[in-house]
């Protein structure tokens, strides 16, 4: 013992600080680097995401055209209906569900896409808040005396 303290012993406790250290500053390198990759996945499912909003805009635009379409079709044939006869009212009708049947398909669609997209979001949202950072260490242990 020299001058009131250890020299082995503050040796030995000074390499564990710096190991402790050592071992977070790895884990914080390690921990950077996974939160980097969920942003980047995070930016993935969003670009997904802006374009799947884009296609749903497309199909819905795509949607109501054909609705428009149909019905301007379906008044069409009415009006040549009332003087050509029940056959062609007929045509009409079949031609008027078949379109309601795609819009209803094109619609299922969409809205499973977007819950599909809404569940990704969620989980990936959750896995970045799950991330546990390690506690930054007490600098005062590491002193210039």
């Amino acid at each position: 013992m020299r001058q009131g303290y250890d020299r082995f012993e503050v040796d030995q406790a000074i390499d564990e600080l710096k190991r402790e250290k050592d071992v977070l500053l790895r884990q914080a390198q390690i921990n950077k680097k996974q939160i980097e990759t969920l942003q980047e996945q995070c930016n993935v499912v969003k670009k997904r995401y802006q374009q799947l909003v884009g296609e749903i805009a497309v199909r819905e635009r795509a949607s109501e055209e054909m609705s428009r379409l149909a019905l301007r079709e379906a008044n069409s044939i009415i009006d040549n209906a009332r003087s050509n006869a029940d056959m062609i009212v007929r045509e009409a009708m079949s031609t008027s569900r078949q379109v309601l049947i795609e819009i209803a398909r094109i619609s299922n669609e969409s809205h499973l896409l977007r819950d599909e997209l809404k569940d990704k979001l969620e989980k990936l949202e959750e896995a970045i808040d799950g991330l546990e950072l390690p506690d930054s260490p007490d600098l005062s242990l590491i002193s210039d005396d």
